[in-house]
């Protein structure tokens, strides 16, 4: 059974505490994503591009009836040092946050937290002007 057509069998709820094991194909990388290897039976995104599909309003709900892709725009550390990702939907805009898989791709993983970095809202040649407007210095 594929994960789109999961909601119309289940009782509502049934994937909150239930483990999802099917096996799907990433819509946007077109990997095939096993539940083995996530590090909990709760696998929803793919472990490669970390793309996933908006298919719950509440975590297992699977009652958003948008279906977009969800894709990855950021990623937040949880006060127990856990690591999760920022979701958008590309469809409707919903944001959600997911805990990161054990196998899931460091390398898409550390390119997305660096973004900020990598892409600042500034021209980083005025980051000493921007700090003396701000009242602070900076030492380059």
């Amino acid at each position: 059974m594929n994960r789109e057509n999961k909601r119309r069998s289940f009782d509502k709820g049934y994937y909150k505490n239930n483990p999802c094991n099917d096996i799907f194909k990433c819509k946007v990388c077109g990997r095939t994503v096993v539940p083995e290897g996530a590090g909990s039976g709760h696998r929803n995104h793919c472990p490669n591009c970390l793309s996933s599909l908006h298919l719950d309003n509440e975590p297992g709900d699977r009652s958003a009836d948008c279906g977009g892709i969800m894709e990855p725009i950021s990623v937040w550390v949880r006060k127990n040092g856990e690591w999760a990702v920022i979701h958008r939907c590309k469809w409707c805009g919903a944001l959600s946050s997911n805990r990161i898989a054990a196998d899931d791709n460091p390398v898409k993983l550390i390119s997305i937290a660096l973004k900020p970095v990598a892409m600042p809202p500034f021209p980083p040649e005025k980051l000493e002007e921007l700090a003396a407007l701000a009242g602070t210095s900076i030492d380059i």
